[in-house]
C-alpha cells in the first residue's frame, strides 16, 4: 500500500472517512468511518494527516542497463542499414541515427566498463553487422573523449562508426558465417563499400563532409597500402583514424569463422606491430591507454590457478581488479571472488581466450554476475 498525504481533494463535509488518518509520527488522529463536519476539520487533515491509500505499491522503475541500452541501439540500427543499404532510408533517417548515436553515448556514460566489456561479452546480441557498428562506435566515441575532441566531432566518429560499413551490408553476415576465403567478386566489393557507404548516404540526404570523409577514409593506412585512394599519414583525417581504430580492434575480439578470435589482449598486441607500418603510433598508444593491458572483460588465468575476468582498471595497467570465476582445482565458484593482481597469488599469469574458457566447462557468463544490475540484458 502506498502511505500518502491528505489532500484536500480527498474531504468533503458530510463524508465518511474511508480510512484511518494519521500524522506525521504515526499517531491515529481519526478513525474510518467519522465524518466531516466542518471545514476547520478538512484544513485540519490536510494539514496533518497521511493514510494508507489501498492500491498496490507501484513497481519500483528498472535502473538503468548498459546492456539493455546497446541491445536497444543494434536491434535499431540493423532495421535502418537495411533500409540504407537498399536505397529507401526512411524521410527520418538522419534523426534516427542520432537517436542511436544518443544511445551509443547514454550507455557509455553510464559506465564505460561495461560498455567495453559488451564488446568482448554481449556477442550473440544482434546480427554481427549491425553489433560491430555499435562496439565500433563505443570505442572511437573513448578515443574521440580521450583526445579531447569537441562534441560535434565525438557525435561524427559516432555516427561514421555506426553507418561505415552501410555499401557492403547485404554480404557482411554472409562472409561473417563463412570460413572460406572471399572470392575476387567479394573481394571487390569489399574494396568499394567505403564509396559504396557514402553515395548510400548521400542518397539519404546526409551532406556532412567530415561525416562523409571519416567514413570514406576509415580503411586508409599510413604507410598508403589502405583503400580506397592510399592517402598516407596526414592525408588521412584524424577522425578516421579513430573509426579505423576502433574497427579493427572490435573485429579482431570478435568471433568470426574465417579468422581466428583474438584476445583483446593479443589484438592490441597485433595493433602496436602494426603501428610500425600502417597504424599511427600515437594513436595505437592512445587506444591502449585507454583500455589498458588488460581490457575490461579479458579472461585471465592468475597464479593461484583461478581463472576470472578483469572487471575494472587498477592503479598500474598491469595489475586491473579481477572476478574469480573458476577455483584453482577448476570448479566454477558459487560467488565470484574480488581479486587485486597486485597481490602476488593473484598476478596475471595468462589471457584466455573464450574457447579455452569454455574448454573449463564454465557456465556461460551473465555480465551482471560482475558488473551487478548496470549490466542486466
Amino acid at each position: 500500500m502506498n502511505i500518502r498525504k491528505v489532500t484536500a481533494a480527498d474531504l468533503k463535509l458530510g463524508m465518511l472517512l474511508p480510512w484511518d488518518v494519521y500524522g506525521e509520527n504515526g499517531a491515529l488522529l481519526v478513525r474510518k468511518g467519522h465524518m466531516i463536519a466542518s471545514a476547520n476539520q478538512i484544513a485540519y487533515l490536510v494539514e496533518r494527516g497521511l493514510f494508507e491509500d489501498g492500491l498496490p505499491p507501484e513497481p519500483a522503475p528498472e535502473p538503468p542497463s548498459v546492456l539493455r541500452k546497446l541491445n536497444a541501439a543494434y536491434l535499431e540500427l540493423h532495421t535502418l542499414l537495411q533500409s540504407l543499404s537498399l536505397g529507401v532510408a526512411p524521410a527520418d533517417f538522419r534523426r534516427k541515427l542520432d537517436d542511436i548515436a544518443l544511445m551509443v553515448h547514454a550507455a557509455i556514460d553510464l559506465s564505460a566498463d561495461i560498455a567495453t566489456a559488451s564488446v568482448l561479452h554481449n556477442q550473440d546480441a544482434a546480427p554481427y553487422a549491425a553489433r560491430h557498428s555499435v562496439n565500433t562506435a563505443v570505442i572511437a566515441v573513448l578515443l574521440a573523449r580521450a583526445r579531447q575532441r569537441s562534441r560535434n566531432d565525438v557525435m561524427t566518429v559516432t555516427l561514421a562508426a555506426l553507418t561505415m560499413n552501410a555499401g557492403m551490408l547485404t554480404h557482411h553476415q554472409r562472409w561473417h558465417d563463412s570460413a572460406a576465403p572471399l572470392d575476387c567478386d567479394d573481394r571487390a566489393r569489399m574494396l568499394a563499400h567505403p564509396e559504396r557507404s557514402v553515395h548510400l548516404l548521400r542518397q539519404a540526404g546526409v551532406n556532412d563532409e567530415s561525416w562523409l570523409n571519416c567514413v570514406l577514409h576509415h580503411h586508409e593506412n599510413e604507410d598508403g597500402t589502405g583503400y580506397p585512394s592510399g592517402k598516407v599519414g596526414a592525408q588521412i583525417p584524424l577522425l578516421s583514424k579513430l573509426v579505423a581504430l576502433a574497427d579493427r580492434y572490435c573485429a579482431r575480439v570478435s568471433e568470426r569463422r574465417y579468422l581466428p578470435t583474438m584476445t583483446a589482449n593479443g589484438a592490441l598486441r597485433d595493433m602496436l606491430l602494426e603501428a610500425r607500418t600502417t597504424l599511427d603510433t600515437n594513436l595505437v598508444s592512445l587506444v591502449i591507454r585507454e583500455l589498458g593491458i588488460y581490457p575490461i572483460g579479458t579472461w585471465v588465468r592468475m597464479i593461484n590457478g583461478e581463472v576470472g575476468v578483469v572487471a575494472r582498471r587498477g592503479l598500474q595497467s598491469t595489475t586491473p581488479h579481477v572476478e574469480s570465476v573458476i577455483g584453482p582445482r577448476g570448479a566454477p565458484l558459487e560467488a565470484f571472488l574480488q581479486r587485486d593482481t597486485r597481490n602476488e597469488l593473484h598476478a596475471i599469469r595468462e589471457v584466455l581466450t573464450n574457447a579455452q574458457v569454455v574448454a573449463l566447462h564454465a557456465p556461460p557468463l551473465r555480465m551482471a554476475q560482475v558488473w551487478g544490475r548496470a549490466a542486466v540484458a
